[in-house]
């Protein structure tokens, strides 16, 4: 999912690789997602093609959705790790 603030890329001045879908290099830089925030798209290389809505990684040209599991995964332990630590304090 992308936000109405994503920027269109006229050309193609980070080198991207093209959409691993239908081989266009027509992107659309994503901004933010809802398993990201502004974060996670930005580590990932998260970009949009303008021409079959795929969305991939800019710099493999590769999908991205290996990295975004991992990415919220991570995100889940880290924040059941933060919860149960602050209960062990008493502090929830």
């Amino acid at each position: 999912m992308s936000s109405p603030s994503d920027k269109r890329i006229a050309s193609n001045p980070n080198h991207y690789k093209p959409c691993y879908n239908c081989k266009k290099i027509d992107y659309t830089k994503v901004r933010s997602t809802w398993w990201g925030g502004l974060l996670g798209p930005q580590l990932l290389n998260h970009v949009k093609c303008n021409h079959c809505e795929t969305t991939y990684n800019g710099k493999t040209g590769q999908s991205n959705n290996k990295a975004i599991l991992g990415y919220t995964s991570a995100i889940i332990v880290v924040a059941m790790l933060l919860i149960y630590g602050l209960s062990l304090l008493g502090l929830l």
